[in-house]
């Protein structure tokens, strides 16, 4: 049986996790982006421990489906409110990719704001609404689910999708290696 998309992003966090044991993953401190992510406090830009931390309670896309009057795709929406971690970065069949996440809830609010200037983009070239999660090596292509079909593409900005890459985000997720930060 299928995993859902939150086991298969857990499983990933995990292995994600696991590859990086011994040096750990680091990123620059940050005292004006806090996050539960930090495993400590030092001056701004020194480099930190830090890991994934699943969102308790999870964040919501609530306004911003009654903002558009349009329902999100939930694999989606659970995607986005499992974890509080930075991009995790992936090898996947079709090359390198990098799995946006949110850090905070700050980051949250920006990635609703960030998502509601894509859709109402897609409305005004009259495309289907898609839902982007992910960057590629490509500067101009991104890797999105289509909102109705809940199908992962590879979109190039401003088109329609120009490539499914997986029935879902689930099975795009489940075929993702880890790669070291």
């Amino acid at each position: 049986m299928a995993l859902t998309i939150s086991a298969q992003l857990d499983k990933f966090v995990s292995s994600y996790v696991e590859q990086a044991k011994g040096d750990g993953l680091k990123i620059a401190f940050d005292s004006a982006w806090p996050s539960l992510c930090y495993e400590d406090t030092a001056q701004d830009g020194e480099f930190v421990r830090w890991s994934p931390k699943r969102q308790s309670p999870p964040l919501s896309f609530t306004n911003v489906e009654e903002a558009l009057s349009l329902t999100l795709n939930s694999d989606y929406c659970q995607y986005f409110t499992r974890y509080y971690s930075d991009n995790l970065k992936a090898m996947a069949p079709q090359g390198q990719c990098e799995l946006l996440q949110v850090f905070n809830s700050e980051d949250f609010e920006r990635l609703q704001q960030n998502l509601i200037g894509h859709l109402l983009m897609k409305q005004r070239l009259k495309q289907t609404p898609t839902l982007f999660f992910g960057l590629t090596d490509e500067d101009d292509f991104i890797l999105s689910v289509i909102n109705e079909s809940g199908e992962v593409a590879l979109e190039q900005v401003g088109r329609e999708p120009s490539q499914i890459l997986a029935p879902s985000l689930a099975a795009f997720v489940e075929q993702l290696t880890p790669v070291g930060n």
